[in-house]
């Protein structure tokens, strides 16, 4: 990011919204394995087609995802899976700050407790 324009870290900051929203992410995910029609997506994730369409829409603007028309449904695929990298190693950070907060409680819970004597 170094030496880009405001421009471009705008550009930026709109990427990484679109990643910001927890039903996109299991768009990505469930689009990791496999292309999927509008349907499929909304079955699968539990949210009504109008409601995938767009997120859809705004994953194809930022360039994640791919739509190809076949005959009357609409195919998406990923387009940048250059994403799955970035989302695993954003994944591999909470899990070691996770279990940083996890070791910090066992050690807290597994510590003497000490009395104090009230005056």
């Amino acid at each position: 990011m170094e030496d880009l324009p405001d421009e471009a870290l705008e550009q930026v900051a709109a990427y990484f919204q679109a990643l910001s929203e927890p039903t996109r992410l299991q768009i990505l995910n469930l689009l990791r394995k496999q292309e999927r029609s509008v349907g499929e997506l909304a079955q699968l994730c539990g949210y009504s087609s109008a409601n995938i369409s767009r997120h859809l829409t705004l994953l194809t603007q930022h360039g994640l995802v791919a739509r190809e028309s076949r005959g009357n449904s609409a195919i998406y695929s990923i387009a940048d899976k250059s994403v799955y990298s970035l989302c695993d190693l954003v994944c591999g950070n909470i899990a070691r700050q996770f279990e940083r907060k996890a070791k910090a409680q066992a050690a807290f819970a597994g510590a003497p407790h000490r009395r104090t004597k009230a005056h």
